[in-house]
């Protein structure tokens, strides 16, 4: 079947993550304008620029007393004439020479002081403060350009917005921030044997759990689902849902109907409605996975199993997500092995692994037991999967691995 499908059949998954993003950037979508009370988690369509020096003047570190550094005591301690009392958020004020201005962390530094006293190098007496020997000139003092200058490059276009990113926003006294729209999508769960939930089981069938784990990762990474669709495993119920989809998204994601048997009508019926890009790919679990186009829709047919379906998501569609939205790409995390593993395949194999630290603070990976592409108790249990490359068979304790945090984790 496979030979006879114009189409590359077997990639690597380096290869069909760089195929999956060279696509997926084409499409990249459109920027809109959201109050940044609404842009948490979005991807930032322009650089962000400090439109102004943050915090803006320069401001005490502590509670204490402001003075002029010069007037410091080299040993002992020395008497300074209070002159007022300046809170955060409060007015203006002068330090003259013999005096001091007690504030309090955040307050404006007075005109003509330069240093902070912590209020516990210090002890008073009636409008006299005794300063210990001790504090260095311009301690304690937050310059008015401390965390941004004007002009400085605060956020890039590609970032997505956490919420300190959200707080340097506010800081800078920005109420609406350009992101990407969300990808919309819409979910196909395929195959008879499937069962809604809320509906007895007949024999032979399972309920529909993709439908939960897909749709919610869909959602976890910022994808606006727009439906989910259950179809039978009819070539023309297919198509028309396919068709339908595609009118409706930015991409389409299908479980199941992609591999080798008798019920398997995805990869003829994806290249007689669209274009078939590729379609299998060097990876356990997960292998049958096939990247579309249908109408102006990016279609990803995973596999039905539901351990197939988060592995080939995380691999494989979440970088074309990144793509679409203008994200920056995923940062690569490793870890050690805590045993060593086996692999009996020439292919990239994904496995649930627990992320713990060692006493030394070093990120350690521990295969769980349950492995099975059906098993989902294996990822429910795990924190992330680990790749153990293609081109290797044996894997050492302690040896360092990539790993695919799992959402939720830490």
């Amino acid at each position: 079947m496979a030979d006879a499908l114009p189409f590359p059949v077997g990639l690597g998954v380096a290869e069909a993550q760089a195929r999956i993003v060279e696509i997926a950037a084409t499409r990249m979508l459109a920027a809109e304008v959201l109050p940044i009370e609404r842009a948490l988690g979005r991807t930032l369509a322009r650089d962000v620029a400090a439109p102004r020096a943050v915090p803006g003047f320069a401001n005490s570190a502590m509670d204490g007393y402001a003075l002029r550094g010069e007037e410091l005591p080299a040993t002992g301690e020395r008497p300074f004439r209070l002159l007022g009392q300046v809170l955060a958020g409060g007015g203006d004020a002068e330090v003259v020479p013999g005096g001091c201005v007690r504030v309090t962390t955040g307050a404006p530094l007075p005109r003509g002081a330069d240093t902070v006293v912590m209020k516990e190098n210090t002890r008073t007496d009636g409008d006299q403060v005794w300063v210990n020997a001790g504090t260095a000139p311009g301690a304690h003092v937050r310059p008015a350009d401390e965390d941004y200058a004007a002009g400085d490059l605060a956020l890039r276009a590609g970032a997505r917005l956490v919420p300190a990113a959200l707080g340097v926003l506010a800081s800078f006294g920005l109420t609406e921030v350009a992101v990407r729209r969300r990808p919309r999508a819409v979910l196909v769960t395929t195959g008879d044997e499937l069962t809604p939930l809320g509906e007895p089981l007949g024999f032979g069938r399972i309920y529909d759990s993709n439908r939960y784990s897909l749709g919610s990762l869909l959602e976890r990474h910022g994808v606006e689902l727009v439906r989910h669709e259950r179809v039978r495993d009819d070539p023309a119920l297919l198509r028309a849902a396919l068709e339908r989809a595609a009118g409706d998204a930015e991409i389409v994601l299908s479980s199941g109907g992609v591999s080798v048997g008798e019920a398997d009508f995805m990869p003829r019926l994806l290249a007689e409605i669209g274009e078939v890009y590729f379609w299998k790919v060097r990876m356990r679990p997960g292998m049958p996975f096939l990247f579309a186009r249908v109408g102006a829709a990016l279609m990803a047919a995973l596999p039905g199993n539901p351990v197939s379906g988060i592995a080939t998501f995380l691999a494989l569609v979440r970088p074309a997500l990144d793509a679409m939205s203008g994200a920056m790409p995923s940062r690569t995390l490793r870890a050690r092995l805590a045993t060593a593993v086996h692999k009996r395949h020439a292919r990239t194999e994904f496995q649930r692994a627990r992320l713990d630290c060692d006493d030394e603070g070093r990120l350690i990976a521990s295969p769980v037991e349950q492995q099975g592409s059906g098993m989902l108790r294996g990822v429910a249990e795990a924190d992330a999967l680990i790749v153990l490359a293609e081109a290797q068979r044996e894997f050492g304790a302690g040896e360092l691995v990539e790993v695919l945090p799992l959402p939720g984790w830490p």
